[in-house]
């Protein structure tokens, strides 16, 4: 299974593309796509967009994991994320992808077990997990490689607790299938 990771930005959106294998996994390519300040916005959304074309067309993903839009006291600033994330949202589907959306801390308690891990523990395992060394600068190239490895890692766990299950349960008068919540953490 091949996964793109993305953590978007207006100004830098890191990558990383993740494969697992036999059980262990490798990182096939990460970075980031540094945004001209001079231009436009829709020029910069543009640039993303070619540049992750670009990689799902050498390395040929199956899904694309995306980090969820976080909350800004700045408007424009969430407004542009909005932009960029719905560009790879839009990129994801014209590709064929499946998509999934993991929050910061979702990606944080899947890579090293703590919700509420530093950037600089997300980086470590993230290392550790994908045996990079040295650690993989900038953050965001790190935070792209943990979104992909925390959709290996949950990714095909949510999607069959997403699939209707029959209940074991004899006897029940109530539905005959549970449904898991897709935002349901697994532990």
């Amino acid at each position: 299974m091949v996964v793109l990771g993305v953590d978007p930005g207006s100004r830098i959106t890191g990558y990383g593309v993740v494969c697992h294998s036999g059980g262990s996994f490798a990182a096939l390519v990460s970075g980031v796509i540094r945004l001209n300040s001079r231009s436009t916005h829709a020029e910069r959304i543009g640039q993303i967009y070619r540049e992750l074309e670009g990689i799902i067309a050498d390395f040929r993903p199956a899904r694309l994991a995306l980090e969820t839009a976080f909350l800004s006291q700045n408007v424009q600033s969430a407004l542009k994320l909005g932009q960029v994330r719905g560009a790879v949202i839009a990129l994801a589907m014209n590709s064929e992808l499946v998509l999934h959306e993991y929050a910061p801390r979702e990606v944080k308690l899947a890579v090293t077990g703590k919700g509420a891990a530093s950037k600089e523990q997300v980086a470590f395992m993230v290392a550790r997990l994908l045996a990079l060394t040295p650690v993989p600068e900038p953050f965001d190239v790190t935070d792209a490689l943990g979104i992909a490895l925390c959709d290996l890692l949950r990714g095909e766990s949510r999607d069959s607790l997403s699939q209707p299950v029959k209940s074991r349960k004899k006897g029940n008068n109530w539905s005959a299938f549970v449904r898991a919540s897709p935002d349901m953490v697994i532990r």
